[in-house]
């Protein structure tokens, strides 16, 4: 097994335990409305919310740029001179 399987396997019983243990009733305040509502619900809508949110900021980008394909566009295969003026003035 992974490091990366342990932890999430290790998350997963520590949530699930603390969601075992907090069933009773609470008040709860939002903006101007208070709610009766239990401890689970709230923790498993914060939990929820907070793996979404975790999975929108760390999942890759769609689109990759393709440097080799965009240099191999630019410049043909027959051309062997592909430096730039200003490549020529930095190397010299």
């Amino acid at each position: 097994m992974s490091i990366k399987t342990i932890t999430i396997i290790i998350i997963t019983v520590l949530l699930t335990a603390a969601l075992a243990q907090n069933t009773d009733d609470v008040t709860f305040a939002f903006l101007f409305m208070n709610f009766r509502i239990s401890k689970l619900t709230i923790m498993i809508t914060m939990t929820v919310i907070g793996f979404v949110l975790g999975y929108l900021v760390g999942r890759p980008k769609k689109a990759k740029f393709d440097i080799e394909g965009y240099h191999d566009n630019i410049h043909t295969k027959e051309d062997k001179n592909t430096l730039s003026d200003e490549d020529r003035d930095y190397i010299s």
